[in-house]
Order: structure tokens, then C-alpha cells, then sequence
């Protein structure tokens, strides 16, 4: 003869003081909730700060050739270009700066007879005085101010609190010697900023959702 099979016990009856007792309080879960999105806005604001360097990553294999930069601003389809071109820098204006994990120092001046374009330039560590002689040939990336990014964006009020003088509205930065190769990681870190946004929101949602009880 077979065992019976085992039957399953009839559910037993909610309590209803059970029932009645108020929803427990959850501070660590609207404390997860408010980080996760604070982390989610800060992560896209960051990856769309990097839009342009992103985009010039990029760019071709060849510079474009720029005839004069001595005359008025560069047409806007040169906008996060990577150009060559020849320039003598003027002094007025002109100031000298250091960036962190940089051992090198930097420049920035416009160019001679146009204080609508300004060039970056690095100099060795090592040659800043008199040793250093500025360049008259520059190859690198050619963006307007305001899309030249976070590492960029102190220039034009360092001009100001340095010199007087000030970098006109609509300018021009080239920075010499950055090819789009360089800016490579711009893509990488961009894409993992939006990876953790993505999985932030995902988080959220998570969260969010209501439990089915079973």
C-alpha cells in the first residue's frame, strides 16, 4: 500500500491586530533612494560635460590645414577640430599656469592682432623663462570656449584675475599638441559615468517597486 500524499494546511486566518498595526518605518531605504539619485545626476551631468572631448575623440586621422588664424573667428564647422596651423602669440593677456599629476607648465596668450583665438601651450619642465621660446606652429584641437570643457573652463576668469584683461565673449582656445588620440579616455570615462547612471536608475526602480507578499 502507498503513503497518502501530504496535503497542504489550510492558510490560517490573518490576525487583525496584525492587520491593524501601521506600516513600518523604512529611513534606510529613502536614504538609499536619495543617494542613488543624487549619484544618478551628478554621473550624467558629468558624461554630458564631456560631450565635446568625446566627440573630438573621434575625429580623423589628419589635421585640418588652417590658413590664418590672425584674421576674425574660424568658421563654426571648425568647431572641435583637430587643425595645424601657424600663429605668433601676443603678450597681452598672456598668463602661465600649472595642473595637478603635471610636472609641465602651461601658457595661454592670444593670438598676435586677434584677441579672438587663444592658444594653450605646454612647456616642458624645465624651460619656462627665458630658455622657452614660444612656438610659431601649433597642431591641436581648435574649440570654442564655452565647449572647451571642465579643464578649460577656469581660463578665461584666470585671464581676468591674473592680467585685467579679458577673454572676449565668443573666443577661441586651440590647445596645442592635443590629438584626438589623446582625449581617448574622455570616451571611456563617458561611457562609465553613463553606466552608473544606467544602473542607478535601474537601482531605483528596484526599490521602488512593491513587494508581492506570497
Amino acid at each position: 500500500m502507498h503513503a497518502p500524499e501530504p496535503t497542504l494546511a489550510a492558510a490560517e486566518p490573518a490576525d487583525p491586530e496584525l492587520e491593524a498595526l501601521p506600516e513600518p518605518r523604512r529611513p534606510g531605504r529613502w536614504l538609499a533612494l536619495a543617494t542613488m539619485a543624487a549619484t544618478t545626476l551628478v554621473a550624467a551631468l558629468l558624461a554630458w560635460s564631456l560631450r565635446h572631448e568625446a566627440a573630438y575623440a573621434t575625429r580623423g586621422a589628419e589635421p585640418v590645414e588652417v590658413a590664418d588664424l590672425g584674421a576674425a573667428s574660424p568658421p563654426r564647422d571648425l568647431a572641435n577640430a583637430w587643425v595645424s596651423a601657424d600663429a605668433l602669440l601676443g603678450a597681452s593677456g598672456a598668463v602661465r599656469y600649472k595642473r595637478p599629476a603635471h610636472s609641465d607648465s602651461f601658457r595661454l596668450a592670444p593670438v598676435a592682432g586677434n584677441e579672438a583665438i587663444w592658444i594653450e601651450v605646454r612647456v616642458p619642465d624645465g624651460m619656462e623663462g627665458p630658455r622657452f621660446v614660444p612656438p610659431s606652429s601649433f597642431v591641436g584641437r581648435l574649440v570654442p570656449f564655452e565647449e572647451a570643457g571642465l579643464r578649460h573652463a577656469a581660463l578665461p576668469g584666470l585671464v581676468h584675475d591674473v592680467t585685467g584683461a579679458s577673454v572676449p565673449e565668443g573666443a577661441w582656445l586651440l590647445v596645442d599638441g592635443e590629438s584626438p588620440r589623446e582625449l581617448r579616455w574622455s570616451l571611456a570615462l563617458a561611457s562609465l559615468l553613463l553606466g552608473v547612471a544606467a544602473f542607478n536608475v535601474w537601482g531605483i526602480v528596484r526599490l521602488m517597486r512593491p513587494v508581492r507578499d506570497t
